[in-house]
């Protein structure tokens, strides 16, 4: 089968008449494109792939209030990412 790829206003349209995989696909196109603000829209419109994308950069980046807002929207993974990084010992401890 041939890749095919959609234009994003075509995604746009599914995405708004409730397709989640045109969703997800819209998110991973602002992940390539680097759009957090796009990412962030898209979680608000219940993107859990979105918020998956999110929070894997906001954990990566140690951003605790950032995971805190991703957790706020919707996406609990966002919290259990903010529990392990708060609950970890700081630099330097336990040594």
């Amino acid at each position: 089968m041939a890749h095919m790829n959609v234009d994003r206003e075509s995604l746009r349209e599914l995405a708004d008449q409730g397709n989640e995989t045109a969703l997800d696909r819209l998110a991973d196109l602002a992940e390539a494109a680097d759009d957090l603000g796009e990412l962030s829209e898209l979680l608000d419109e219940g993107s859990m792939h979105a918020g998956f994308l999110l929070t894997r950069r906001a954990a990566a980046a140690g951003a605790v209030r950032e995971l805190q807002r991703i957790a706020d929207a919707g996406y609990d993974e966002a919290g259990n990412e903010l529990d392990r990084l708060l609950r970890a010992p700081a630099d330097g401890q336990g040594d």
